[in-house]
């Protein structure tokens, strides 16, 4: 009922701008419609490419990377981002790697260093990849790096390369980590909306941009040691791939010698770069390595060489490790999100399937919705309840409801930079009163008991009923803590002692007992099959099973969505002021999930 209501409210905010996006979506889908014979026939006319002697694996890496391919269905957000264009998939990514280590064909990678859009944990997971890489090929087969500019994210992908070249022109950024979010109780002010907040959890901080103007002292503090954590990680990580840079030197790069806006002879002259190079002559060292014409060299994607060794497509085997992908906010009736109304039959069917032997759960997410968490957690509880073992995979996120899904795996593997923790649960409850006053609207309610219509949205919570709401939530966190308990195999006390809604960087977590091991998802594949006792006898299967939509047609074929962008005006305040309401309204009123940290990389 309150959600209905809320979602009625809403409309009067944001109908217009909706109604504006869903009619040029609709032109842009027909125009596609009426240009699908022209699409078809410039693809078949397209040199397709193939894996030859002598190819060079090109990882363009520039834009979003996701975590796996799944249907594409943009959002608002999306349109307001500044366009659609087909993402980079880590999935992918890393099996072209390890495909191209053992593939005789594949002579070296080129890392093309573009502007990347991905969070700490999904880069690292990449780097750590492409230094197993140097590893296992002993120096045989080369990394060669290049960027017109790198960004952060890019360079600390390239610094594994073993030659870094970057555009006389060019820069390189480095600047720490950094994250930022709106605070917008003075907006919400202004149109007499409240938020009445029940929580548990001293640094429980995902209420705040609601309800103050600027983030409390707990919620820096957190923030504070868990992006120190990281950034020592990673200016390590950094300072062993390059011979003339120590670690703690990279910060005197960045505060004393503003390298980020000092040009690229500065890069090479503090060792962060070994050539100052146009591409030309990149292409020319690479023509070297493969001893041929520069004309005939034969770069493939990552999705081509991905292609020759199919990753997670057994869906028939009878030796079969499911990984199940669960990314993004934990919510219902949003396939671009953690459905759980889709999810939980998939976990049970899963479950009783003889043939699936271990299930890998992949979580990417901050949680979100506690009745979806429960439900998801209890599903997964039943797949265990066959015998078969359970393993999680985290990858840039698992905390609060995402940390709720995971808590019973027989073991949890993370990246080393991954986001956990956030043991706590919230409520939000909005009071529109002041909003229907400015309006001049008036509702009277006749009930047959005085609670009929609590929580209605347009009237403040009595102190007795926010006391009923602060003992609902409390309720609800103490079954999420006892569940970390039982999972873990820890006391309920030493839980709490690291819960309180605190975020935790995956080494610490590691030390006090929230993950088990720092690996990728091939670790944690690994770890399942031996558990099964499989050996090396299994095979892999990806859930949920891809259904490509109309959206995934747009971006194959290039459609740039930049220009629908402009007409909606979309980087315009009111419509990211509308649509950041719009999210807030359309989530469950109780919540397991982090603060909103989008991560500067």
């Amino acid at each position: 009922m309150l959600k209905r209501f809320l979602l009625n409210i809403l409309s009067s905010f944001v109908g217009f701008w909706l109604a504006i996006t869903l009619f040029v979506i609709a032109s842009i889908l027909l125009m596609v419609g009426m240009m699908g014979s022209m699409a078809t026939s410039l693809a078949s006319s397209s040199t397709t490419e193939v894996v030859k002697s002598r190819s060079i694996l090109k990882l363009d890496l520039n834009g979003a990377i996701e975590e796996y391919q799944k249907p594409s269905e943009p959002d608002l957000s999306t349109l307001m981002s500044g366009g659609i264009s087909a993402p980079l998939y880590l999935d992918v990514i890393i099996n072209a790697i390890d495909e191209a280590e053992d593939n005789d064909d594949i002579l070296a990678i080129y890392l093309k260093c573009g502007s990347i859009s991905a969070s700490p944990a999904t880069l690292n997971a990449i780097r750590s990849k492409l230094l197993d890489f140097k590893k296992e090929t002993n120096g045989k087969k080369k990394i060669i790096a290049y960027a017109d500019s790198y960004s952060q994210g890019g360079y600390y992908i390239a610094s594994v390369a073993d030659e870094i070249y970057l555009n006389p022109a060019g820069e390189l950024t480095l600047k720490g980590l950094a994250s930022s979010g709106y605070y917008m109780k003075g907006l919400f002010d202004k149109i007499g909306l409240q938020f009445q907040v029940v929580k548990v959890g001293t640094y429980k901080s995902a209420v705040e941009p609601y309800i103050l103007n600027e983030m409390s002292e707990p919620a820096r503090a957190q923030l504070d040691t868990l992006f120190s954590g990281m950034w020592q990680y990673i200016r390590k990580g950094i300072a062993d791939c390059r011979k003339d840079v120590i670690a703690e030197g990279i910060d005197s790069l960045i505060n004393r010698d503003y390298i980020s806006f000092s040009g690229s002879e500065a890069a090479k002259k503090a060792g962060l770069v070994d050539n100052l190079s146009y591409e030309r002559g990149v292409i020319e060292k690479l023509s070297n390595i493969a001893g041929c014409e520069v004309k005939k060299l034969n770069f493939v994607g990552p999705a081509t060489v991905a292609a020759l060794s199919p990753w997670a497509d057994d869906y028939n085997s009878k030796k079969r490790v499911a990984v199940l992908f669960a990314v993004g906010e934990i919510a219902d009736g949003n396939d671009n999100q953690i459905n759980f109304e889709k999810l939980v039959p998939v976990i049970q069917e899963l479950a009783e399937d003889d043939n699936v032997k271990a299930l890998v759960l992949r979580v990417n997410s901050p949680g979100g919705s506690v009745f979806g968490s429960d439900l998801i957690g209890e599903a997964l509880d039943y797949f265990k309840s066959k015998g078969k073992p359970f393993v999680v995979s985290m990858g840039d996120y698992a905390a609060s409801g995402g940390y709720w899904i995971s808590a019973h795996a027989d073991c949890i593997f993370a990246d080393p930079l991954t986001i956990t923790g956030s043991i706590g649960i919230f409520g939000l409850l909005p009071n529109f009163k002041g909003t229907l006053d400015m309006l001049g609207l008036n509702i009277n309610t006749v009930a047959t008991n005085p609670n009929a219509i609590f929580p209605n949205g347009y009237a403040p919570l009595t102190d007795e009923q926010l006391a009923v709401m602060q003992k609902y939530v409390e309720t609800g966190y103490d079954r999420f803590v006892s569940r970390v308990a039982d999972g873990r195999k820890m006391k309920k006390e030493d839980v709490l002692r690291i819960a309180e809604g605190r975020v935790w960087g995956a080494q610490t977590a590691l030390k006090i007992g929230l993950v088990d091991k720092l690996g990728s998802l091939m670790d944690a594949v690994d770890y399942a099959a031996a558990q099964a006792k499989l050996g090396d006898d299994y095979d892999l299967a990806a859930y949920p099973q891809l259904q490509s939509t109309v959206w995934d047609m747009i971006m194959v074929n290039g459609t740039s969505m930049s220009d629908l962008c402009k007409q909606l005006n979309a980087r315009d305040e009111t419509t990211i002021k509308s649509y950041l309401l719009y999210r807030i309204l359309n989530r469950y009123p109780i919540q397991a999930r982090m603060p909103e940290y989008k991560v500067v990389f």
